[in-house]
């Protein structure tokens, strides 16, 4: 007998695509991190020139900077042994093009319930 609606399946279903706005909201969610990136958009520089702006040691630095670099935001670039950093906003971009399209979305969902409400009365 099969399932009834909303009972888990035996079968496996296949993953999720991987959508890079997640990892772009991931990486924003930590307040730090938000720091590292606005240090980072404050000009390139190396971990250590981003650390000494910030509360943190250079090593946690380190480690919010490859986040961010996994989520497309910053990308580094080696010159002899420095590592320098520097924005990508092409990732911000489309994630912002997301949220204004949902808040659109939810804008006019809000509408259609606010004027339903209003003919009630």
């Amino acid at each position: 007998m099969p399932p009834g609606p909303g009972a888990p399946s035996d079968t496996p279903q296949p993953p999720a695509p991987h959508d890079p706005v997640d990892d772009v909201l991931v990486a924003l969610a930590d307040p730090t991190r938000r720091a590292v990136l606005d240090a980072v958009a404050g000009g390139p520089g190396s971990a250590t020139a981003i650390a000494a702006g910030l509360p943190v040691s250079r090593q946690a630095v380190v480690k919010h900077l490859a986040v961010l670099e996994r989520a497309g935001l910053v990308v580094a670039t080696r010159t002899g042994r420095e590592v320098r950093y520097e924005v990508r906003p092409e990732p911000l971009t489309t994630t912002a093009r997301r949220l204004t399209a949902l808040a659109a979305t939810w804008d006019a969902r809000l509408a259609t319930i606010k004027r339903i409400a209003e003919q009630r009365d």
